[in-house]
């Protein structure tokens, strides 16, 4: 075996290994890839051995082994640390990565919601369209009505879990049903309905100041996690429509992993929505007190996003790009041109 032209055909695997062995932090991803190429790298230094390779390229390749073997170990080993970069990482990229999406779904679920809303309250063929009864609605809308007893006439911490469960269930709806597209465009689209038909109802009974100050402590939040769950999810079957350079599969692949991790990261977030909706929302606190807090609760949320995930982003754009060129003088015993071809 030409010892040379094999340890110049690998050179850029070991280059990647020597790089992810550097970086201070590492996805999922990059972990799984890290471990994958130390495996590949040992056995081809096993190899290079059993053919008294380059003493040069022996040595250099058993250092980086070493250095890698560290972070092999450290990262299985630290499960906790893990779970950390999730939510310092890999979450907020993995959102950020996908904002055209779910701010698109966000611009077209607002729309839609505020011309229910108006046809309700100024057309009756409308509210006749959509099974509305004509005749008075106060016992929904009224002071002491059902909309406002909704968030208060379970104890609240049994409120909050409810809706937390039911969040859950409705984003994940939205997240997986878009490979198919149109049942999570379904989803999205009653989901304006209802709050379009409720808002309508309650400024008909001029009460729009009661609407907002119930809906928007916690629902500000609360729907920015489903606008993020129905745009991931029609990124994911846009996806499968349009993979873009990359094969249907590898493409698929790819799109389904970040789909689960803001799957996952979702969990936490409607987590909080459900502590605003059980504990904040039917609260003896002044409207503009509560109204406050959920602004506070999503305004932490976009900056996590755009700040948090946009850097990450980046980062991890930066550290895919291998370069043509390798100056590490640290690499100098790779080989720089095969003998034999």
């Amino acid at each position: 075996m030409d010892t040379d032209a094999y340890s110049w055909a690998r050179q850029r695997s070991w280059y990647r290994l020597d790089q992810l062995v550097r970086q201070r932090r590492l996805t999922g991803a990059e972990a799984d890839e890290l471990i994958a190429l130390y495996r590949s790298a040992s056995q081809q230094l096993a190899k290079l051995q059993g053919h008294r390779a380059d003493p040069e390229v022996l040595a250099g390749l058993s250092a980086l082994l070493a250095r890698a073997r560290g972070r092999v170990l450290a990262a299985r080993a630290q499960p906790w640390r893990e779970m950390g970069r999730f939510f310092t990482r890999g979450f907020p990229a993995a959102v950020y990565r996908a904002w055209p999406w779910w701010l698109g779904t966000t611009a077209i679920f607002l729309l839609v919601s505020t011309v229910i809303a108006v046809l309700v309250d100024n057309s009756a063929g409308a509210r006749e369209a959509l099974g509305i009864p004509e005749g008075d609605h106060s016992i929904i809308t009224g002071p002491g009505g059902s909309f406002e007893t909704y968030y208060s006439e379970h104890p609240n911490d049994a409120f909050a879990a409810k809706v937390w469960t039911h969040n859950s269930w409705v984003s994940a709806i939205a997240l997986f049903t878009g490979v198919l597209i149109l049942p999570a465009v379904y989803a999205l689209f009653m989901n304006a309905l209802n709050l379009g038909i409720t808002g309508g109802l309650m400024a008909d009974a001029d009460r729009l100041d009661s609407f907002f100050g119930f809906i928007l402590p916690h629902g500000t939040l609360e729907l920015t996690a489903l606008f993020v769950a129905g745009g991931v999810g029609l990124k994911l079957g846009w996806t499968l429509v349009d993979p873009g350079r990359s094969s249907r599969a590898v493409a698929m692949a790819r799109q389904g992993r970040a789909t689960a991790t803001v799957a996952l990261g979702l969990v936490a977030v409607l987590l909080v929505c459900g502590l605003l909706e059980g504990f904040v929302t039917p609260s003896g606190l002044p409207a503009p007190v509560r109204i406050a807090l959920g602004f506070l609760a999503e305004g932490l949320f976009l900056t996590y996003v755009f700040v948090v995930g946009r850097r990450v982003a980046e980062e991890q754009d930066a550290a895919s790009a291998l370069p043509e060129a390798m100056p590490d003088p640290a690499l100098r015993w790779l080989p720089k041109v095969p003998t034999r071809v």
